[in-house]
């Protein structure tokens, strides 16, 4: 199971939020991006309840981050 997730961050702590984030194991990728969303993830997890125990208990645990949004990747 493999997921994006868009972060939103208190303004000025993309970058902190970033080196973070990367620290957490299932995150494969942590990158600063523009736009409406300030962090873009890639997490991957055995179930879609481990998924969602990395999203909260450990990517929105960091401070900093004001605004998460999960999209889980599927194969058509």
């Amino acid at each position: 199971m493999q997921a994006y997730v868009l972060i939103q961050t208190e303004v000025g702590k993309a970058a902190t939020v970033v080196r973070a984030i990367r620290d957490i194991d299932g995150v494969t990728l942590a990158e600063d991006v523009t736009g409406p969303y300030d962090v873009i993830v890639r997490a991957q997890a055995r179930t879609i309840d481990e998924l969602g125990t990395l999203v909260v208990a450990q990517i929105q645990a960091v401070p900093g981050i004001t605004r998460t949004l999960t999209c889980p990747v599927i194969n058509i």
